[in-house]
């Protein structure tokens, strides 16, 4: 059973000066014209997230942060705690994406660490799992997503508010996607996982597809069975493709 509204997010990745905040203007006035049952959220770099929030103010558009550190303060040169993100104006962060566990090497323990400090600065994690290309081919993507799952969920997510988004990594940035039979095989997977983990509360839980959703091929990726909204990278970047994507659930 998928959670009743969908969820639509916007992950700018490392992309966007100042002057890419009028996106964020026109995305909001063109939500008030023609309103929408879904939630919507932005992510956008860290550096924008401040001046986002004030565009923000009193819209149908939510803020959310791309990563956070595990601990509140320290000697971390660069990083970025929950609670900065908090209070720059985030609601939510992503967590757990695959460029952050391949690039920057996060394993699952790390990503349970940082989705413990997302709950403690009260932001709500969408926790990203997903397969590589040989995982794929090997027919090991279900017991990858399902490993990242115990791995990376902790126990204090029990009656926290998240969201899970199936990210299949070959997929990512390359304009290709699943089938939709490949889709809903993971995503009943991942809900029967959460349900087992956290019962009634795991039967609502948004499941999001990500990997190259686009204007073209969102109506068909939100439609498949469990699929409770999409996190959308570079489509998100422009509030034209982004409003589309909207529309399609």
């Amino acid at each position: 059973m998928a959670a009743t509204s969908p969820f639509i997010a916007g992950n700018w990745k490392m992309h966007g000066l100042t002057a890419r905040l009028d996106q964020l203007r026109i995305l909001a006035d063109g939500l008030a014209s023609h309103p929408t049952a879904a939630r919507v959220a932005v992510c956008p770099p860290a550096t924008l997230l401040a001046q986002a929030a004030h565009i923000l103010v009193g819209t149908r558009v939510e803020l959310g942060g791309q990563d956070c550190h595990g601990e509140a303060s320290g000697a971390f040169t660069g990083d970025i705690s929950a609670e900065m993100l908090a209070d720059a104006g985030a609601r939510l962060v992503i967590l757990g994406h695959s460029e952050r566990r391949m690039l920057h090497g996060e394993s699952d323990s790390v990503v349970a660490s940082k989705i413990v400090a997302s709950l403690r600065a009260k932001l709500e994690p969408i926790i990203c799992v997903g397969e590589q290309g040989d995982d794929r081919r090997a027919g090991r993507t279900l017991r990858v997503v399902e490993g990242q799952l115990a791995a990376s969920l902790p126990d204090r997510l029990a009656g926290a508010r998240f969201h899970i988004a199936y990210e299949p990594v070959w997929a990512i940035g390359s304009g290709l996607t699943p089938t939709s039979e490949e889709i809903a095989e993971v995503h009943d997977a991942i809900r029967r996982a959460l349900i087992a983990r956290f019962g009634e509360q795991g039967a609502h839980v948004h499941i999001l597809y990500g990997g190259s959703v686009k204007p073209e091929n969102a109506a068909e990726i939100l439609k498949v069975a469990e699929v409770g909204g999409a996190l959308v990278g570079g489509a998100s970047l422009t509030a034209s493709d982004f409003i589309q994507i909207i529309a399609a659930a």
